[in-house]
């Protein structure tokens, strides 16, 4: 995982729309680093000793790892692996990782009358901040998504990022009742997790054999239950997930074929244009070619 984060301007029509994004982020955190790090922003700084009071809500989603959180309205708890946290205005609080195992942490933060009025009808408490939902890859998903359109800023981001952020508090909402009348499969937390480690370092050379370490897992079980429960074999699906990363890099013009085959950490510009072709039906060059074509003319 790349660490980001990045804190966003809003606009009066933004705040009017009902929900607005703040800020965006993801850290990996590793055994006995500090924490934060040194350069998180001072406005949003804290250490375990004093924690912090913020003006604004907060969805922390926490993959991997463990740690423990407090605030005004709960008293200290354990913090595990698929566990969300949710801060709120002026409340205070504070959590950290585990020295020993550090964790993996993606949020979005915001503020809105939508939010306001969810807290108002009690699907949103300070007095429950923490909520198991396990693992999913959706939700990183669309944490990924916001991180990634608040990366680009491009016009109208707002509201888009915005109605994602209704949307992941929808699929929390879920997963958590989902959670509450079903035990969790031994098999799928494993799969889940592994997917999770697959689409959060799709830019690097990922090794399956070293994430089934990672998993405590042999490689000849998890071959067959990953593609027993995916439809299709662990380096496929790594493929698969390069293939639809790439897509997403070839709308933007600016970014020559080269530098999007080495930003997904491909061998040569050669074989990842050879491995999209096979793939896709179309070169890089003629995918975003058709995607220009399909651009509608704009009147002059």
């Amino acid at each position: 995982m790349n660490n980001f984060y990045k804190y966003l301007p809003t606009s009066p029509v933004d705040e009017r729309w009902g929900i607005y994004v703040l800020n965006a982020g993801c850290n990996s955190i590793s055994k006995h680093a500090a924490y934060p790090a040194p350069d998180h922003p001072d406005h949003h700084y804290f250490n375990w000793t004093n924690g912090r009071v913020l003006d604004e809500y907060q969805l922390i989603y926490i993959p991997r790892g463990a740690g423990k959180f407090e605030s005004a309205s709960c008293t200290q708890v354990d913090v595990k692996e698929g566990t969300i946290l949710v801060l709120f205005p002026n409340e205070w609080h504070r959590f950290k990782p585990d020295e020993q195992k550090g964790w993996d942490e993606f949020w979005v933060g915001f503020n809105g009358s939508i939010i306001e009025n969810l807290v108002r009808q009690d699907f949103l408490s300070p007095e429950k901040p923490t909520l198991h939902i396990g693992i999913s890859e959706t939700i990183i998903q669309l944490l990924s998504e916001i991180i990634e359109r608040t990366r680009e800023e491009k016009t109208g981001y707002q509201q888009l990022v915005s109605g994602m952020v209704f949307h992941l508090l929808g699929k929390i909402q879920s997963l958590e009742k989902e959670r509450s009348f079903e035990p969790e499969d031994p098999t799928e937390c494993i799969i889940n997790k592994a997917r999770i480690i697959f689409r959060t370092n799709i830019d690097q050379d990922i090794k399956v054999e070293k994430v089934t370490e990672e998993l405590n897992v042999s490689y000849a079980w998890f071959r067959r239950a990953f593609k027993r429960y995916t439809g299709i074999a662990p380096n496929q699906y790594i493929i698969q997930l390069k293939i639809e990363k790439a897509k997403a890099l070839l709308t933007d013009h600016s970014k020559s074929i080269k530098a999007i085959a080495f930003s997904m950490n491909f061998e040569s510009a050669f074989y990842f244009s050879k491995l999209f072709k096979e793939k896709t039906g179309n070169s890089p060059e003629e995918y975003r070619k058709n995607l220009r074509d399909q651009q509608p003319i704009k009147n002059l």
